[in-house]
C-alpha cells in the first residue's frame, strides 16, 4: 500500500499544480487518498483528507450532491469504525437524506447507506433500531430490477 499512496501523492500534487487544490478532480483524488489512509489505519490523515473532500465538494458542488454524500457516508464510517457513534449517525443520517432527495430509496447507495445506519445500531445494542433498517433496505431492494439478496443486507437481518 506505500506504493498507491506514494501513486496517489504524487497524482494530487500533479493535480494541484495543474487545475488547483479545488477543482473536483483534486478533490477526488484527496477523497480516493482518506480511503486509502482509512484502509492503512491512519485514521488521522484519512479523516483530514476526507474534511478536506467534504469542505471543497460541498464549495463545488453544494451540500446535497451525490459526490459531496459519498464523502459523508465515508467519513460515517470512519467515524463508526473508531468509535465516534453519535458523528457516524450524524453523517450516515446526512448522507441518507441527500441520497434519498436524488436517488430514491432503492438506488444502491440509498441502500448501502441504511445498511450502514442497521449496523451502527447493532453495533451499539440498539436491536429494533437496526432491524428496521436491515428490513427496510430488504423490502427495497429489487424494486429497481436487482435481486433481493444483498450479501450485507441478509448478514445484518441475521445479526438482529
Amino acid at each position: 500500500m506505500a506504493e498507491a499512496e506514494a501513486m496517489y501523492r504524487r497524482a494530487l500534487e500533479g493535480r494541484e499544480k495543474a487545475r488547483g487544490p479545488e477543482h473536483t478532480s483534486t478533490l477526488g483524488t484527496v477523497h480516493n487518498l482518506g480511503k486509502l489512509y482509512a484502509n492503512q489505519g491512519k485514521m488521522a490523515e484519512a479523516e483530514a483528507m476526507y474534511r478536506r473532500a467534504l469542505e471543497g465538494s460541498e464549495k463545488a458542488w453544494g451540500p446535497e450532491h451525490t459526490s459531496t454524500l459519498g464523502t459523508v457516508n465515508n467519513l460515517g464510517n470512519l467515524y463508526r469504525g473508531q468509535g465516534r457513534m453519535a458523528e457516524a449517525e450524524a453523517m450516515y443520517r446526512r448522507a441518507l437524506e441527500g441520497y434519498e432527495k436524488a436517488w430514491g430509496p432503492e438506488h444502491p447507495s440509498t441502500l448501502g447507506t441504511v445498511r450502514n445506519l442497521g449496523d451502527l445500531y447493532a453495533d451499539q445494542g440498539e436491536m429494533a433500531e437496526a432491524e428496521a433498517m436491515f428490513r427496510r433496505a430488504r423490502a427495497l431492494e429489487g424494486q429497481d430490477g436487482r435481486s433481493g439478496s444483498h450479501v450485507s443486507t441478509g448478514e445484518g437481518v441475521g445479526r438482529v
